[in-house]
C-alpha cells in the first residue's frame, strides 16, 4: 500500500500547530485593519509575462525558482512567486485608482511557491502576510508600513528582530550609480552568470551571499553617495518619521533586496535567532512597476512578511502564544436517549454563538471525559436517563471540577451568558 508524502520543500499545518499561524496572519494583519487596508485576494498562478517585467528577467526568483508552466490552451502560467505584482495587477484590472481615493490601500495573505534548496526556514511552498499602498508618493506612507510592521512583531512579543533601511535611489540619480557600479564590478573575478548580472542589474550582485563575491565587493562605490537631492530629502524625511515614532532602524547601504522594482526606500526586517535566513520580512518602494506591468505612473510602497519564518522567530525566542481553546463546551451523553437530547443542546449552543463539540461513537465515561479535557472546554455537560428524568443536565466546571444541576430547559441561555 502506497503512502503518500508531502512534496519535497513544503509542510502540512496541522493542529495545534496550525493555531500559532492563524494567530500570527491575525497579529499581522490587525494594525493594517486598522490603518485603512482592505484585503484582496488573487489567484495562485499568474501569466508569466507579470512576473518576468515585474520581478525582473535577470532575478534569481524568475530565470531560476519560479514554477512555470503552459496550459491545454497554450497560456504561459507561473505559481505567483510573490505578492505585489499579482495585487497591482488586480488593482489596475478593477481599476481601483480611478476612484478618486489615493492611496488604494491593501492588505492581503497567502501562499507562494518558489523552486529552492529546502532548508530551515525557507521551503518550496511558504505563506506571507502583505500590504501595498498604491498611487501615491508619500514618505509618510513608507515610515506608516515599517510602524505597522514593527507593531505588529512587537504584539507578538517579538523583540530579537532587527530593521534594516537604505534608499535606493530613482530614475534620476540610480542610472548614475548603476554606471559606476558596473565599471567598478567589470574588473572582478566573477563567474559568467554574475558576469551577466553586472550587465543587466548590477545592483542584484551587491545583494550576492557567496563569501567569495562579498570580498571583492569591499570598497564597491555606495549608492547613498549618488543619492539626487530629491532622493536625499525623501530618505531623510522617512528616517525622521520613524525616529519620532520611536521605531529603531539601522542603515545598511548594501540592503538592495531581490526584486528588480523597488526604488527608493528598501527595507528589511531580519531575526538574529535565525541562522542564515535571518530575513522574516521586507519591502520597499517601487514607483516604477505600474508602467513596467502595461498600466499608468502609481507610485506605490508596499511590504511582505513571512508567516513561516515569524513562527520559527517565536520559536527561536521561547515565545508561547496564549492560544484559545477552539471548544467551549463539550457533551458527554450516557445513553441513547441522553446522546438524542444533548445533540439538541449542543446544535442550539452553536446556533446562539458558543463554541461546542460532542463525543461522537458511544465512549464510556471515562474516555468521553478525557475527550474533554483534550478539548480545553471549559465546561463540559454529562447527562444519562436520571438526569433526564428530572429534567436536568450536570454542569461541570472543567478546571474546579466542581458540578452542579442545570434545568434542561435554561441550560443554553445560562452558557451563553458565561461566554458573553
Amino acid at each position: 500500500m502506497t503512502t503518500f508524502q508531502a512534496p519535497k520543500g513544503t509542510y502540512d499545518l496541522i493542529p495545534p500547530r496550525s493555531a500559532t499561524f492563524l494567530a500570527v496572519r491575525d497579529a499581522i494583519s490587525t494594525p493594517l485593519r486598522n490603518s485603512g487596508y482592505g484585503y484582496v485576494e488573487t489567484p495562485g498562478f499568474e501569466n508569466v509575462e507579470l512576473f518576468a517585467r515585474g520581478v525582473g528577467e535577470s532575478t534569481d526568483i524568475v530565470s531560476k525558482e519560479m514554477y512555470a508552466f503552459e496550459t491545454k490552451g497554450g497560456d504561459r502560467l507561473a505559481l505567483r512567486p510573490e505578492g505585489t505584482a499579482s495585487v497591482l495587477r488586480a488593482a489596475l484590472e478593477a481599476n481601483l485608482h480611478k476612484a478618486g481615493n489615493l492611496p488604494v490601500k491593501l492588505w492581503y495573505s497567502g501562499s507562494y511557491y518558489r523552486y529552492e534548496k529546502p532548508q530551515a526556514g525557507r521551503y518550496r511552498h511558504f505563506s506571507q502576510v502583505g500590504a501595498e499602498a498604491i498611487g501615491t508618493e508619500d514618505p509618510a506612507l513608507d515610515a506608516e508600513l515599517i510602524i505597522l510592521a514593527d507593531q505588529a512583531y512587537r504584539s507578538l512579543g517579538l523583540r530579537n528582530f532587527r530593521i534594516l533601511l537604505n534608499s535606493l535611489g530613482d530614475r534620476e540619480c540610480r542610472p548614475v550609480y548603476r554606471e559606476a557600479l558596473q565599471g567598478f564590478l567589470r574588473d572582478l573575478d566573477l563567474d559568467e552568470d554574475t558576469r551577466r548580472r553586472v550587465e543587466i542589474n548590477p545592483l542584484r550582485v551587491l545583494d550576492d551571499k557567496r563569501s567569495e563575491v562579498q570580498k571583492q565587493l569591499v570598497g564597491a562605490p555606495q549608492l547613498r553617495d549618488y543619492l539626487c537631492d530629491a532622493c536625499k530629502a525623501y530618505h531623510e524625511e522617512v528616517r525622521a518619521l520613524l525616529t519620532t515614532a520611536g521605531v529603531a532602524f539601522e542603515d545598511d547601504v548594501k540592503l538592495v533586496r531581490g526584486l528588480d522594482y523597488y526604488t527608493r526606500t528598501t527595507f528589511e526586517f531580519v531575526h538574529d535567532g535565525l541562522g542564515s535566513q535571518s530575513a522574516v520580512g521586507g519591502g520597499g518602494r517601487y514607483d516604477g512597476l505600474s508602467e513596467m506591468i502595461g498600466g499608468p505612473a502609481l507610485p506605490s510602497v508596499g511590504w511582505a512578511l513571512g508567516v513561516d519564518r515569524t513562527v520559527l522567530a517565536l520559536e527561536a525566542e521561547g515565545i508561547a502564544l496564549e492560544i484559545p481553546s477552539t471548544t467551549g463546551v463539550y457533551a458527554v451523553p450516557l445513553g441513547e436517549e441522553a446522546r438524542r437530547v444533548l445533540f439538541g443542546v449542543v446544535t442550539e449552543l452553536r446556533r446562539a454563538g458558543v463554541a461546542a463539540d460532542f463525543s461522537y461513537g458511544g465512549k464510556g465515561l471515562k474516555g468521553a471525559m478525557k475527550n474533554a479535557n483534550r478539548s480545553g472546554a471549559p465546561y463540559a455537560l454529562v447527562a444519562g436517563e436520571r438526569d433526564l428524568a428530572e429534567g436536568v443536565v450536570q454542569l461541570k466546571n472543567m478546571e474546579s471540577g466542581e458540578q452542579q444541576a442545570v434545568p434542561l430547559e435554561t441550560v443554553v441561555s445560562e452558557l451563553r451568558a458565561k461566554f458573553a
